[in-house]
């Protein structure tokens, strides 16, 4: 019997999964703040302090590099603002928000960076997932969709500073964490209580923290194990079908690097917002591009940066995967989309 739903929408948020669910169940039950230097406040300091371990050495970094905090966005604004740093239009609205998009895009995403201790780059791109060069000395990079489905390693990146949040690899939603690089100083945007170093004030959220802990660890696991091979394999069964049956409808980014879950369809003329709704109705879910610019009345920039029209831009449909997916999940979308696409393509005749 099949699931009652495909969920291929990965890039905006993972499953939770049961080892962070586990740990945060744990976390739970720690009744102490983790400032306080009795027993049950040193108990929560250890879940903190044993969980920014984990993210570090899933992120190829040292525990001193971690800060902890809210999610990407706080991330990218403690990262970004103030700073004067350019940026191109395929980057996330939290770096948009602070940096200059002047930085060019070429026809299959890649961005050209004139000034890497001036600019903002991101390592994977969630709607393409195109993924970029990192040029030594970069200022600031956007790890998100990167972390956990590729090799990365903050160590060796020649990044001052990346994010990465927890929901994308199976953590729970509402944690994320920035890493600096050693002697480096940055000025704390929220103050108080001098947690995370002094970086990021407010009572850490023990129990978001431990199960961000335990998806990396989890997730950095399962990279070892190939896990993301059999991903690829995947995606790239389901772009062969398409291109067979679908000849019409572009894969964007399929000629370059990019992550092993990720598809960008593009069929001129039929509205991506449209096919998220048939989908959606034939029970599997994906998306129309950033699960962060859903719903707002305009066109992906990232496209636009790319060179597509607001008319193609406005007719992507992202396929995203994840370690869970099955065979069945992707037949499932293949068969419900290709039948909607030749009713459409009738209509259209």
């Amino acid at each position: 019997m099949k699931p009652e739903r495909a969920y291929l929408d990965w890039n905006a948020s993972a499953p939770l999964r049961p080892e962070a669910r586990e740990a945060m169940i744990a976390a739970l039950d720690l009744a102490g703040n983790p400032s306080s230097i009795h027993d049950e406040g040193r108990r929560a300091r250890a879940a903190v302090e044993r969980a920014r371990a984990q993210v570090a050495e899933a992120a190829g970094a040292s525990g001193s590099d971690v800060v902890f905090v809210s999610g990407a966005t706080e991330a990218a604004a403690l990262a970004c603002a103030g700073r004067d740093l350019a940026c191109a239009q395929v980057e996330h609205d939290a770096v948009l928000a602070w940096c200059a998009p002047v930085l060019g895009v070429d026809a299959q995403g890649a961005v050209t960076v004139a000034d890497p201790a001036r600019t903002a780059l991101q390592a994977a791109n969630s709607e393409t997932g195109v993924v970029q060069r990192l040029p030594e000395g970069l200022a600031v990079c956007d790890a998100t969709q990167a972390f956990g489905k590729i090799p990365f390693a903050f160590d060796w990146s020649g990044v001052e500073m990346a994010f990465v949040s927890a929901h994308k690899i199976g953590g729970p939603k509402g944690v994320g964490a920035l890493l600096i690089r050693r002697g480096l100083d940055i000025a704390a945007r929220i103050r108080g209580g001098g947690q995370e170093m002094g970086r990021r004030a407010g009572t850490e959220n023990v129990a978001a923290i431990a199960g961000f802990g335990a998806a990396a660890a989890a997730a950095a696991r399962d990279l070892a194990n190939g896990l993301w091979d059999g991903v690829a394999q995947r995606r790239d069964r389901l772009e062969r079908r398409l291109a067979v049956e679908a000849p019409v409808t572009i894969c964007l980014g399929k000629d370059v690097p990019r992550l092993p879950n990720t598809s960008l369809f593009v069929t001129p003329g039929w509205k991506g917002e449209t096919q998220v709704m048939q989908m959606d109705l034939a029970g599997v879910a994906v998306s129309a591009g950033s699960a962060c610019s859903s719903g707002k009345l305009r066109g992906s920039g990232v496209l636009a940066a790319m060179g597509l029209d607001a008319a193609a831009a406005g007719s992507a449909l992202r396929v995203s995967m994840g370690p869970t997916t099955t065979d069945d999940d992707v037949d499932r979308f293949a068969e419900a989309w290709l039948q909607h696409f030749n009713r459409y393509r009738a209509r259209a005749a």
